[in-house]
């Protein structure tokens, strides 16, 4: 059990490459004029994430809709790839998590400091604050600045990691527990079915939540 375990967090690099290019596969680009129906609904489903994630921009902010579509479909495929049979999901890695979440933030960090400098700094400091928390206040936003792409990564980590486990678990008790009592495996059988029914909801989800706070620092910061 320890050593499967243990196999679950250490992946190749080479199957963590694959991993991440597999998406694109799955998005194929049309180029007919008359679409087959996989086309009509990646397209559909495109202009309703488009219309969740811009509707607090403005004419400006439409210029991010690219990627923010790119980067929601792409978590939101790499979350699904880990619960297909000897699969792997990169994004239960913290590094790839990271590697995502550090250069979004990032660019929403400088493109708040050269569009709205005195809005940015204003931020670190709330409205009517008594004069002598003025430096513990801001020292706390600054953390709390700071932190944001861990927070992105971690969340995004710790759902798709912990959901992968228990499906793992109970997939493994399911094949353990019948040689104990015959009846367990209905029980276990209909818990790793609901398990994995709630897992694909929660890699659509935090895929959702990862652009949906991507897109709410970028409508802060331009």
């Amino acid at each position: 059990m320890n050593e499967e375990l243990s196999a679950f967090f250490d992946v190749p690099v080479g199957t963590m490459m694959l991993a991440i290019a597999f998406p694109a596969i799955l998005l194929p680009t049309p180029n007919r004029l008359i679409t087959n129906r996989w086309i009509t609904i990646q397209q559909w489903l495109i202009q309703l994430i488009m219309k969740q994630l811009l509707s607090i921009h403005n004419t400006k902010g439409l210029s991010w809709s690219l990627m923010l579509i790119t980067l929601t479909l792409f978590i939101g495929l790499t979350n699904l790839l880990g619960l297909l049979p000897y699969s792997f999901a990169p994004t239960t890695q913290l590094t790839v998590n990271l590697s995502m979440a550090i250069p979004l933030w990032t660019g929403t960090v400088v493109l708040g400091f050269r569009y709205k400098t005195k809005m940015s700094l204003a931020h670190l400091l709330p409205q009517g604050t008594p004069t002598f928390l003025i430096p513990m206040i801001i020292i706390i936003e600054t953390i709390s600045l700071l932190i944001r792409p861990v927070t992105l990564a971690v969340r995004l980590t710790a759902n798709i990691t912990a959901g992968h486990l228990l499906i793992h678990l109970t997939g493994v008790a399911t094949l353990t527990l019948p040689t104990i009592h015959s009846m367990t495996i209905t029980v276990t059988f209909v818990t790793v079915i609901l398990l994995t029914i709630l897992e694909l909801a929660v890699a659509l989800i935090q895929a959702y939540v990862f652009a949906l706070l991507i897109s709410l620092y970028l409508h802060e910061s331009a």
